[in-house]
């Protein structure tokens, strides 16, 4: 009997071991996935014509059944290891055979040039130059075969406002349909002076993701915003930005390097987009990538935006350290000079010296093994202080830091002031007013400044996940109400909020000044205030984002499906991008 209990005990620590090997084997595809570069470009390609040697780019032709002649260029190493789009040599490649192709015929509306996906960077957009007769816009609309489908029309941001030269890109295509393109030559009356139809069948998405959403209809009669949703950071998706319509249709997949966009920020006609793990890309109204910053031995994660004039902030891990997710550095614009501006372990070091690595049995069991004491994931620069705003999911805190070009410091900090209490880090915590919750694993943080209120006041508007983990500090253990949420997954009986708090830096204090419900999602997630006074709020663990009215109601929400969760979605009208 002994040897028997000795045996099966035996047999127990094996299981357990090979139970945490498999733990950690899943964790570390699982935290990869998001910092793998992508290993090929998957193209179709059409019927080849001729190699342009000078510059190698290959000419092919019909790369897809169309009613107009449809041309593809790639170049000759697409198919190389080690191979990218983001490249500003091989865009540049591109760029000039192009030019060559626009500088060889006299193209009209009924005879254009049309090149699908010139640069790489999106799968599904169709490249048109033609002169028209008159001074005009180009607006267009698509059907499909799909009668469920609706149409969708844009106006084109061409090569000239109203002019003769028309030159865009044409979002909108469905993927794996035949589209039905109707062109429309309009002047400045409003009258269409020419127009044009035209078929083509496009190819299925190279992300394999379905080219459209389930939707669901709110109580909310408020209309949605125009524009485009794009979806980031889709767990079993990294690599792509997905750009879905008000109907959940797919109107463009962009291809990225690897990781996913963390958000879109507007340069007129360009946009800035995280494209892998350690880049960031300026990208053209037509897709071609201008400019490639290459951020070295940092590994982007979760947030960058604007910096001070010419520069970019962005959160960051120094893969040369022994933690993760805890340096804010930035971006010259014109060197692509990256420069490290807080490494939060030395400016919090009395705090992170009593933290400890994440293990596997904890409730972030997929970053087991790595050092991630504070988990920054959103980063908003305020110029007139030289500060910034942070978010930490991992102590469920919000910190403003101040001076960061020169000497940061904690200006202050908001949460469950418990967390602090017996740090040196107590002194900085905000008072709150009143009985709300405060916020738990918040992400998304954002300032929203308004004229009416006095000096020194302002509100933070953030996703507040009311979830409570914390895998590096676990001799602590909260109070919690029971309208916290503790479960990683969905769980019916809690919900996440949207938060804004009103903050006086004045008398140093904070409270919950409005809230709506949305649904419960423990990690991810985040909310965008539109201009006309919508909200969008993606939920990433139940994996759905909807469109709130003003009052945060909701007018439609929409289900996707990925791995684990979804990182974030937003929205735009891209005016001065794609569009007029």
């Amino acid at each position: 009997m002994k040897k028997k209990i000795l045996v099966g005990a035996a047999v127990l620590v094996v299981l357990a071991a090979v139970v945490l090997a498999g733990v950690l084997v899943v964790s570390k595809y699982l935290v990869g996935g998001e910092k793998r570069t992508r290993d090929k470009w998957e193209v179709e390609t059409g019927t080849y014509t001729f190699t342009d040697d000078e510059i190698n780019v290959q000419m092919y032709r019909q790369p897809v059944e169309a009613s107009i002649e449809v041309a593809q260029i790639l170049p000759g190493e697409y198919e190389q290891e080690g191979f990218t789009y983001y490249n500003e040599e091989v865009q540049q490649r591109l760029a000039q055979s192009l030019m060559t192709m626009m500088a060889g015929g006299e193209f009209t509306m009924e005879a254009p040039l049309a090149v699908l996906n010139p640069f790489g960077t999106g799968s599904n957009g169709l490249y048109l130059y033609f002169n028209t007769d008159t001074n005009c816009q180009i607006r267009y609309t698509v059907t499909t075969e799909d009668e469920s489908i609706p149409a969708y029309t844009a106006t084109a941001n061409s090569a000239q406002e109203f002019g003769k030269v028309q030159e865009f890109l044409l979002i909108g295509l469905v993927p794996g349909l035949e589209n039905e393109v109707t062109l429309e030559a309009v002047n400045r009356q409003g009258e269409v002076k020419q127009s044009f139809t035209f078929t083509i069948q496009m190819p299925e998405t190279t992300s394999g993701h379905a080219n459209r959403l389930e939707a669901t209809e709110g109580d909310s009669t408020v209309e949605m915003s125009e524009g485009l949703f794009y979806a980031m950071g889709l767990s079993d998706y990294y690599g792509y930005t997905f750009f879905f319509d008000n109907n959940g249709i797919l109107r463009y997949e962009m291809l990225l390097d690897g990781y996913h966009s963390d958000r879109i920020l507007s340069l007129g006609d360009q946009i800035l987009a995280c494209v892998g793990s350690n880049k960031i890309a300026r990208i053209s109204r037509i897709g071609q990538v201008l400019q490639v910053y290459d951020l070295g031995r940092f590994e982007l994660h979760h947030d960058f935006n604007w910096g001070p004039d010419g520069e970019l902030v962005a959160l960051a891990t120094n893969t040369e350290g022994e933690t993760v997710e805890d340096q804010l550095i930035s971006i010259n614009m014109e060197s692509g000079e990256v420069t490290l501006l807080v490494d939060f372990s030395a400016l919090m070091n009395s705090y992170f010296v009593t933290t400890e690595k994440v293990a596997a049995n904890s409730s972030f069991f997929w970053q087991a093994g790595l050092w991630d004491w504070l988990h920054l994931n959103s980063v908003q620069y305020l110029a007139e202080e030289d500060a910034v705003m942070v978010s930490s999911r991992e102590t469920s805190t919000i910190l403003k830091v101040k001076n960061v070009h020169e000497e940061p410091a904690i200006d202050w900090m908001i949460g469950d002031d418990a967390f602090w209490e017996g740090t040196e880090f107590a002194q900085y915590s905000l008072t709150k007013e009143g009985d709300s919750t405060p916020q738990y694993g918040q992400h998304d943080v954002t300032v929203i400044y308004d004229d009416s209120l006095p000096e020194g006041q302002y509100y933070l508007r953030m996703f507040d996940n009311n979830y409570w983990a914390n895998s590096t500090r676990t001799e602590y253990t909260p109070s919690l109400p029971d309208s916290v949420g503790q479960a990683l997954t969905e769980d019916e009986s809690i919900v996440s909020h949207v938060y804004y708090y009103l903050v006086d830096e004045n008398a140093g204090t904070f409270q919950l000044a409005w809230s709506f419900d949305v649904p419960y999602s423990s990690v991810v997630s985040n909310v965008q205030l539109l201009e006309g006074g919508n909200y969008v709020v993606n939920s990433g663990v139940p994996q759905v984002y909807g469109e709130y009215d003003a009052e945060g109601n909701l007018i439609r929400q929409f289900q996707y499906h990925s791995m684990m969760n979804g990182y974030r979605v937003m929205k735009d009208d891209f005016a001065g991008y794609w569009f007029r």
